[in-house]
């Protein structure tokens, strides 16, 4: 998972303090998000699954599918 993710910011040409700055943490947090050293908040996750456009599933590796699920109604 935390390859995923850096690998998802590095193919948008983006810096670890701009998705730190999205997610309102510091880049040093989202940093050991990246680097495996903390945990990944499930509110965290989320919020990363909708800025690359893709499924948790994806960023968890359960997945290989980069497209994400259908939003379903309840």
């Amino acid at each position: 998972m935390y390859r995923r993710i850096r690998d998802m910011r590095e193919d948008s040409d983006l810096l670890q303090k701009d998705v730190a700055s999205y997610l309102q943490c510091t880049q040093v947090s989202y940093s050991n998000y990246e680097l495996g050293k903390r945990d990944i908040p499930t509110d965290i996750l989320i919020k990363l699954a909708s800025f690359y456009h893709t499924s948790t599933d994806y960023l968890l590796g359960i997945t290989d599918v980069k497209k994400p699920y259908p939003k379903t109604k309840i």
